[in-house]
């Protein structure tokens, strides 16, 4: 989620129509951290590839849930989970009507009774960013090579990556994770996100 997010999509008139009435309900919420649209067409296209099942984590109103369940084929499942009960409940009367979504009121870590995800987005909590938030992790939440995207950073031209003149560790952790292949892609001046795919016990390198 993103500070301003859902006002971004005053000047949008192209989004898909999932993706629209999560924005209304949004607004009419007063919720103002929604996923931007650079984000969330980048969810989109990689909803794409998934074959059985998609991952959220902080549902917030259900606009990044949106443009994944538009992107998502009609046999894919989605499951997003949202601690806020109130924020949970608008989300789903969003996709009361999409029988591939389930919005679930509670903390993130309830996520994993429902993978293992050919994709999981970490957008309320799981990355490891927040003091107590233990990063989830992909091998116990992610199918062999599937990804896992961690949105949200201020993009850095350092390595090690900062963030306001320090060490960004979360960013670190995702980047450098055993686990993964994972990179740094930016989709705005001001926003980047970490993209990783699961190594499969096969990979060698």
């Amino acid at each position: 989620m993103t500070e301003r997010g859902t006002n971004a999509y005053k000047q949008l008139t192209d989004v898909p129509p999932p993706v629209a009435r999560a924005v209304r309900a949004a607004r009419a919420a007063g919720f103002a951290f929604s996923c931007r649209p650079e984000q969330g067409r980048l969810l989109y296209a990689l909803a794409g590839g998934a074959t059985a099942a998609i991952g959220e984590t902080g549902t917030g109103c259900g606009v990044g849930l949106a443009w994944l369940a538009a992107g998502a084929g009609p046999g894919v499942r989605l499951v997003s989970v949202e601690r806020d009960a109130r924020r949970a409940a608008l989300a789903a009367e969003v996709f009361a009507d999409d029988a591939r979504v389930t919005v679930v009121h509670a903390d993130w870590t309830a996520l994993a009774a429902h993978g293992p995800f050919d994709l999981l987005v970490l957008d309320g909590g799981g990355q490891g960013k927040a003091l107590g938030d233990a990063p989830a992790d992909p091998r116990e939440l992610l199918a062999p090579r599937g990804t896992v995207v961690v949105d949200d950073f201020t993009p850095s031209a350092a390595w090690p990556p900062t963030c306001g003149g320090a060490v960004d560790h979360a960013r670190l952790h995702w980047l450098t994770h055993p686990a993964l292949r994972a990179a740094e892609l930016r989709l705005a001046p001001d926003l980047a996100t970490v993209v990783g795919t699961r190594r499969h016990p096969a990979d060698t390198a």
